[in-house]
């Protein structure tokens, strides 16, 4: 695809501003109420989090949003604060280059991430199984910085590396759920990840985007593609 015609298509996947505004008022209204509901399980969770390591219960890291703008991304702490961040940039640089190494889950799934990481701590590894780790990202939808569902949010490292083609998607904001979130999370391998988060783009509409929501809870549930 030239540079002129991958502009022109990237045009015309941008979200219109009526979508925007109507997206926006959902993921406000549902992202207070949200956070209203697990408000008192998320205080259970900060103090299991800084009784477990040492460190603040939650962790900060700058990710790219809507048109790759820098944001604040919260997450619960699940690692270590003396955890080597070097370790994480040269996996996913193995993933971007087809490099992956999978590895058998508890009921013989493959999953493309980090095997026995030992920088995770032990509250951490249950906050990661059962995704409550996401939770503080409530507070970056509400900011306006993420939807309720979009992409997964980059790290700028990650960008870096990226072909033209994945700039795609970043037409939109990333979110706290989305087609790769509900179809496999890391069964799937980082460019069939990329792939889902560019079919989100292309095909964004409100009726996918309750869909998405809809299937979220039953998926964590399920807690497939998770370590």
């Amino acid at each position: 695809m030239s540079a002129i015609a991958f502009k022109e298509e990237e045009r015309r996947t941008q979200p219109g501003r009526l979508a925007c505004l109507s997206y926006r008022c959902i993921d406000v209204a549902l992202g207070l109420l949200g956070l209203l509901f697990v408000a008192p399980l998320m205080a259970i969770i900060c103090v299991a989090v800084r009784l477990d390591s040492e460190g603040a219960a939650i962790f900060t890291q700058q990710r790219l949003g809507r048109d790759k703008r820098p944001f604040t991304l919260h997450k619960f702490r699940t690692m270590r604060i003396e955890a080597d961040p070097l370790v994480h940039r040269r996996y996913v640089e193995q993933l971007i280059a087809g490099e992956e190494r999978c590895y058998a889950d508890a009921d013989g799934h493959d999953l493309y991430k980090l095997a026995a990481d030992d920088r995770v701590t032990r509250v951490g590894r249950l906050l990661r199984k059962t995704s409550l780790d996401e939770l503080p990202q409530l507070l970056d939808v509400l900011r306006g910085h993420m939807s309720l569902v979009g992409p997964r949010p980059v790290i700028p490292y990650e960008a870096e590396l990226y072909p033209p083609r994945y700039d795609r998607r970043f037409a939109v904001k990333p979110g706290l759920t989305g087609l790769w979130q509900v179809s496999g999370r890391n069964e799937r391998t980082y460019r069939e990840m990329v792939a889902l988060d560019v079919s989100w783009v292309e095909r964004r509409s409100m009726v996918l985007y309750l869909s998405i929501l809809a299937r979220t809870p039953w998926v964590l549930l399920r807690r497939r593609g998770v370590a």
